[in-house]
């Protein structure tokens, strides 16, 4: 959920280093920041509210330095302060440190550190873990007393820690990603995430679980925490650019990554054509199959459960990822898991992981990451191949999801061909459609509702998940209160929510659902409803229309991308910042 960075190396601009990672990853929470840094062995920590981006380091008066460490908070234990502001450390600086994740039972590890004597400054979780190394430090060293303090500790983490009077840079991980970047000349990186280091290296160590790395003047080793056993790590490198991390002329992330869907469907549908095969037969074969997955893939996971039904004449469940341990009475050997994260860090997908493990569930990652633990847990991954997405508000990463599920779809009745041509023919058609006037079309209709309170959206069929995935991206950047509902269940109710002008978002394909989506549209626009149809054709009971092409049984990828254009529009036009809302952070890497 936090950004977490570290540099430890012969340069000595450490602290301007780290300053730079952190506004990198500042997409990773942008609550509050802070770094500490070590000059003329003092460690020096500064840390303030708000977002690190708006930060010029000239001013900071930074002094030399080649070790420092960072942090971009996304507020989780205590409020958005800055006493709760990382890096967090004992009472005389003597041990300092970052963290990602929660500590589950620092309450009452707290208690028994008071009652030791120790102060505790903040509200957070983080700060017990510095002052639970200098209880043991007392008669332990640096690197034995972070040893003996992560086995007091649970829940999941990322930690880096540095100390006074040594050398050594620590970090640790359990459940929340940490990435090693190794530079030139003994230099290394630690992040949260690659994007913070890819300017000065495209090498990476990827820690697992239970792994932690030691960085001491020069020497980098892997231990496993529980067994304390040094671990043999393989050095990758990854094949992402600098460029395809930037914004380039993009005024932000949001709008770049919504564009590059002209080319990321047709990156992700150009898999392996024996990957695809082995997941359809798992599908065909297995005793129960779920699709699992939060937020927006968890919506992606409901198109999924239509498309399979519809092409491949196959049921298929699908859970939320944190509602996914309650159906482990249903799971056995024979049961199929289908898991989706455009991070393959999100913390309630990864144990909804191993409840499955536990019971022997064979287990898919559909991931952007494919060196994230989700991937490095799944026995089968399929890469979406979508690139980095920075923005919090999931676009491209998204509707390439879509074409892998559809794509499956298709290879489980034996026309994967055909779902590969249908996906070949949406791939064109979006890039027809994403053009300068396409966008100005939607901004004019932007400009008429930006001041509503309340909107709503309604499809059938597949494009009902549509419909609650339309819902999470006006929430997530527009602030604008929206709801999706299924197309006949609008007059159970919620229809009673509908006044004159009310914005009503309709989903009508040229598909079996289309005459219903007409009937349901006309009975909202009977009680004042401004309707917006989204749609191959026009009709008279649309107020506005939005044109899509008609793309069969790709409809719901087609169709949510002008809602994606709308809410950045809104997001602009409301003076919102659509890559960084408020309360959210990209990958959920808490429970």
């Amino acid at each position: 959920m936090c950004g977490v960075f570290t540099y430890y190396g012969p340069k000595t601009n450490a602290g301007e280093i780290v300053i730079q990672g952190l506004k990198r990853l500042e997409y990773r929470g942008y609550d509050s920041w802070g770094i500490a840094y070590k000059n003329n062995d003092k460690i020096n920590i500064y840390k303030q509210v708000g977002k690190i981006g708006e930060i010029n380091s000239d001013d900071l008066d930074l002094k030399p330095s080649q070790v420092a460490i960072g942090h971009s908070r996304w507020a989780t234990h205590g409020g958005v302060t800055q006493i709760n502001a990382h890096p967090h450390s004992t009472e005389n600086n003597e041990i300092v440190l970052i963290h990602n994740g929660i500590f589950e039972n620092y309450l009452e590890l707290k208690k028994q550190l008071e009652a030791k004597g120790h102060i505790i400054k903040s509200e957070t979780d983080t700060e017990i873990f510095a002052h639970l190394v200098q209880e043991h430090n007392q008669t332990q060293d640096f690197e034995d007393s972070v040893k003996l303090a992560l086995k007091e500790v649970e829940g999941r983490y990322a930690v880096v820690l540095m100390h006074e009077k040594d050398n050594k840079v620590i970090a640790a991980r359990k459940g929340s990603p940490l990435i090693v970047g190794v530079g030139e000349n003994n230099e290394y990186f630690i992040a949260s995430d690659i994007p913070a280091f890819l300017p000065y290296t495209n090498k990476v160590i990827y820690l697992d679980d239970n792994q932690m790395v030691i960085i001491d003047n020069g020497d980098l080793k892997v231990l496993n925490t529980e067994t304390h056993e040094e671990v043999e790590k393989r050095i990758i490198e990854i094949d992402w650019d600098i460029e395809s991390a930037e914004k380039g002329d993009f005024p932000h992330f949001m709008i770049k990554e919504i564009m590059e869907q002209k080319d990321t469907l047709s990156r992700a549908i150009n898999q392996d054509p024996k990957t695809i095969e082995a997941v359809a037969h798992e599908i065909k074969n297995a005793f129960g199959t779920y699709l699992v997955a939060c937020g927006t893939a968890g919506k992606v996971c409901m198109v999924g459960e239509y498309l399979f039904s519809k092409i491949a004449k196959k049921h298929v469940n699908f859970s939320f990822g944190s509602e996914f341990p309650y159906h482990k009475h249903f799971l056995t050997d024979k049961t199929l898991m289908i898991c989706i994260s455009q991070s393959g860090e999100t913390a309630d997908t990864l144990e909804a992981i191993d409840v499955a493990k536990k019971k022997n569930v064979k287990v898919v990652a559909i991931v952007n990451v494919e060196s994230s633990t989700m991937a490095r847990t799944a026995d089968i991954v399929i890469p979406i191949k979508a690139g980095p997405e920075k923005a919090v508000a999931s676009t491209k990463a998204t509707t390439a999801q879509m074409a892998i599920l559809t794509l499956l779809a298709y290879a489980c009745n034996g026309g994967v061909k055909h779902g590969q041509q249908l996906l070949i023919e949406t791939a064109g058609k979006i890039n027809d459609m994403l053009n300068p006037r396409y966008e100005e079309h939607i901004m004019q209709l932007a400009k008429k509702i930006k001041d509503v309170e309340s909107m709503y959206i309604i499809g059938r069929g597949m494009n009902y998940p549509i419909a609650l995935e339309s819902a999470i991206k006006l929430q997530e950047v527009s602030y604008i209160h929206a709801e999706g509902f299924a197309g006949g269940e609008l007059k159970h109710g919620p229809i009673a929510l509908i006044t004159d002008g009310t914005p009503v978002i309709a989903f009508v394909p040229n598909d079996d659902t289309k005459s219903d989506m007409i009937s349901n549209a006309t009975e909202v626009k009977a009680r004042g409803g401004y309707i917006i149809g989204v749609s191959p054709e026009n009709h008279p009971v649309f107020d506005y229309w939005i044109k899509v092409p008609d793309c069969k049984d790709a409809s719901p990828i087609v169709n949510i991308i002008p809602i994606q254009i709308l809410s950045y529009q809104l997001a602009v036009l409301r003076q919102n910042n659509p890559d960084m809302p408020r309360n959210l952070a990209k990958s959920v890497t808490v429970k």
